[in-house]
Parts: C-alpha cells; sequence; structure tokens
C-alpha cells in the first residue's frame, strides 16, 4: 500500500467516520508508517515502524521527538516539511520526483538510525490527509528499507569502477576521472599533472615467483602508491604492472616531489626480488604537467607521462623522470 493509498483511504474514512479502523488497519501494516497532525505531533506509530527503528510507540506518541529515530541532531522528517509547506528544504536527503503530485514529497538516504546503532538506507513518501471540507488534518509518511538494494548497487558500481586485484581505480575509472579533471581545470585555469608508475622488471618477476607471487607484489605496491595521495588525487591501475595517478592543481615540481615519495616507499617495502641477490623490487615513474586547454588535450598529458617513464626506463629504472617540455 503505497503513502498515495493510505492517504485515500484515510480521506474516505474520515468522511465515513470511521477513523478507528483507518488507524487499526495502519497498526497492522507491514509498511514502516507513522502520521503527524498539523502541529507535527506523533498521531500514528504503527508495529512496522517501531521494527524498523527501534522506538516504540509509546515513546513517540503526542510528541515531536520523532526525529530522534532517525537523525543524531534535531531534522525535520519529509513530514514535518510538507506541514510547515518546506518542500523545497530538504536537507542531508536525495530527493526523487513525484509526479502529479506537487503536495506530496518523496526522497531517499542514508539513516543513522540511532536506536538500532546501525545505518539503513530508506526510500521515504509524505502524503496530506485532507477533511471533507479540504482541510489538511494530518500528514502521513510511508517508509521502505532499501539497504539491501543499495547495498548491492554499490557494490556492482564499484565492480565497474574498481580493480579487482588491486581494489585500486580501473582503467575505465581513470579516463572518466581524467577527462572531468581535465574539464575542470580548464575551467579553473589550474595545473594538472599525472604520474605514470611501471614496476621494473616485472615480466622476469611474475616469471620467478609465480603469478600468486606476482599478484601479491602488484597489491603490495597498489598500497603504498595509494598512501601517498590527497583525498582529490585518483590512483588507477592502468594496466598489468602499470598504475597511474593523477594530481589535480599540482604543479610539476610538486608531482616531482610525490613522485619521489612513492618511489621511495615501494623500494623501503623490500619486496625480494629473485633475480638479483640482495636486490628488491623498485618502479620507475614518469610525471608531466599541463595548465589544459582548447589546442591540447588530456591524451596529450598521457603520452607526455608515458615520454618521461620510458626514458625513466631507458635510464636504468627506479628513478623518475619530468618531460623534456610541457603539453599547454
Amino acid at each position: 500500500m503505497t503513502g498515495t493509498t493510505i492517504q485515500r483511504f484515510m480521506d474516505s474514512s474520515s468522511a465515513n467516520g470511521d477513523r478507528a479502523f483507518a488507524h487499526q488497519l495502519m497498526e497492522m501494516l507491514a509498511i514502516p508508517v507513522f502520521v503527524l497532525d498539523t502541529d507535527c505531533r506523533v498521531m500514528i506509530w504503527n508495529r512496522a515502524c517501531e521494527r524498523l527503528t527501534g522506538v516504540a510507540a509509546g515513546e513517540v506518541i503526542g510528541t515531536r521527538e520523532h526525529w530522534r529515530s532517525f537523525f543524531e541532531e534535531p531534522q525535520p522528517t519529509l513530514a514535518d516539511l510538507l506541514i510547515q509547506e518546506r518542500g523545497g528544504d530538504i536537507p542531508s536527503i536525495h530527493p526523487r520526483p513525484a509526479p502529479g503530485q506537487p503536495s506530496h514529497l518523496s526522497a531517499e538516504s542514508w539513516f543513522d538510525m540511532p536506536r538500532v546503532g546501525r545505518r539503513r538506507y530508506l526510500a521515504l513518501d509524505a502524503s496530506p490527509i485532507y477533511d471533507e471540507r479540504g482541510r489538511l488534518t494530518a500528514v502521513v509518511e510511508t517508509l521502505r528499507d532499501m539497504t539491501d538494494e543499495k547495498t548491492a548497487q554499490i557494490a556492482l558500481e564499484q565492480l565497474a569502477t574498481r580493480d579487482g586485484l588491486t581494489g585500486l581505480a580501473n582503467r575505465r575509472c581513470f579516463d572518466d576521472t581524467l577527462q572531468a579533471e581535465w574539464a575542470r581545470a580548464q575551467r579553473q585555469r589550474q595545473p594538472l599533472s599525472l604520474l605514470m608508475v611501471d614496476v621494473d622488471n616485472f615480466k622476469a618477476y611474475n616469471d620467478a615467483n609465480g603469478h600468486i607471487g606476482g599478484d601479491e607484489c602488484l597489491k603490495r605496491i597498489a598500497t603504498a602508491v595509494a598512501s601517498e595521495m590527497r583525498a582529490n588525487d585518483l590512483v588507477a591501475r592502468y594496466g598489468g604492472e602499470e598504475f597511474a595517478v593523477i594530481l589535480p592543481n599540482q604543479s610539476l615540481k610538486g608531482a616531482a616531489s610525490v613522485a619521489e615519495r612513492i618511489r621511495t616507499r615501494v623500494e623501503q617495502l623490500r619486496v625480494p626480488n629473485r633475480l638479483a641477490i640482495g636486490q628488491h623490487v623498485t618502479v620507475s615513474i614518469g610525471a608531466a604537467t599541463a595548465l589544459a586547454a582548447p589546442d591540447n588535450s588530456p591524451g596529450d598529458l598521457v603520452a607526455t607521462a608515458d615520454a618521461a617513464l620510458y626514458r625513466a626506463k631507458h635510464m636504468g629504472r627506479n628513478r623518475i623522470s619530468l618531460p623534456l617540455t610541457e603539453p599547454g
């Protein structure tokens, strides 16, 4: 039974003087429902709502304390907003359209659910209840627990954007992020830097240690690279044993500093290199920086960083290399 259906039943029941039966029906619904009067006081808090929130009806009936079931700090529910005619003010909640129902509010979001001690993702619908003269008498809000569906959706999204071995962003995510950061750098006239990081002699290492050993090596290096990132940086597995690091609003000097920290951290992992006794796995890094402009592209930045990486390899590996000329 949707919020609109409940509203229509309540309207009809009110007109027929059968409000008590309507209240009893709501109590028995499997869908969590609560009803507020025009003073935002709880009139109904059904059993399903008790189970969802962990809050007994006796604690909230006749009070304005229903917000405590969903928030740590005072915050209006959808029903409150509808009563107060504040439909355009939905803090911390993601609105969903309700076509053809301007007096209804729909939204969905994560809620902390303080009493039950766990976060739940809820879909909410608030609908007005009118008397026979068309006057607002109450608002009914229905709740749907969509936590399992939302968790599954997040997992699928992560599969689409994350590398299965390292947990880093995958190539698709890297390409999309580079395009977005390039556009932002262009708008804000800021530099954009890129590092291409390659594990030295990895094919030979993989042959000597087997795929399991090679995978473990890549995971350790991925963790080392990610540990040097700022909140708005992105590190991705570019392919095979190569990683790419996007550094928004970072100068070439700053990028070189990050690259050196990565090189040092990987060296300090001291992953044994069986091909050379006493030596350890290292990385080579190519850095590039560009000022985004219409006459160049993200591809130019990648090409410049790749060329710098090639020089680092050619010069003996376990080192960083800067571009001979900067794109843009």
